[in-house]
């Protein structure tokens, strides 16, 4: 028998930050006029937490290996680009909000693909993954060609896409992680 503390912990800590990521998008529809070089540093400092979460995630072990499958590149780069975040002060409204939109972009399309594997596991609340993939994708499209370049439009687009994200991940992680305590381990059993 395996530990699953690493997944208990993996689980726990995607629903807080996608719980997080609720509030700070909630936060900034609601009051757009936020310190911009604040906004950098929170969400930079958001992404490594992230990264490092996903990372977990990835090397837990889920009993599924749907909700965490992609998670060991994405970790890293969400990492990455949370370090450029917080180091990079030039422009950095638009640059956050276009590694935002892609990340957005690219996050839905992956789980898109996870809802559609999770509804051949049996999973049956697949299409909420589904749904809220293709949501967060187009959201994420709308905020990397940004159709005002008002900071406080980019601000509320920001904001909406945090929550799309947070949303999107929360759902994931609720439906597609599943953990077993008496879960057995993974090895190929050789025959002598």
């Amino acid at each position: 028998m395996r530990s699953v503390k690493l997944m208990k912990t993996a689980k726990t800590g995607y629903i807080i930050m996608s719980l997080v990521f609720c509030l700070l998008g909630i936060m900034l529809i609601t009051i757009p006029d936020f310190s911009v070089t604040l906004i950098a540093t929170v969400f930079g400092v958001l992404l490594i937490l992230f990264g490092i979460v996903k990372i977990i995630g990835y090397f837990s072990k889920d009993l599924f290996r749907l909700a965490f499958q992609y998670d060991l590149a994405f970790g890293i780069l969400l990492i990455v680009l949370g370090m450029i975040t917080i180091l990079k002060v030039k422009n950095i409204m638009i640059f956050i909000s276009i590694i935002l939109g892609i990340y957005a972009l690219a996050d839905g399309l992956l789980k898109i693909q996870i809802a559609l594997d999770a509804k051949v596991f049996g999973i049956k609340q697949w299409w909420t993954i589904l749904v809220s993939a293709v949501a967060t994708g187009a959201i994420g499209c709308v905020l990397v060609i940004r159709p005002s370049e008002s900071a406080g439009i980019l601000v509320i687009l920001f904001g909406i896409c945090l929550l799309a994200e947070g949303i999107l991940n929360l759902i994931t992680v609720l439906v597609a992680v599943r953990i077993i305590d008496h879960q057995q381990p993974d090895h190929i059993e050789q025959i002598v």
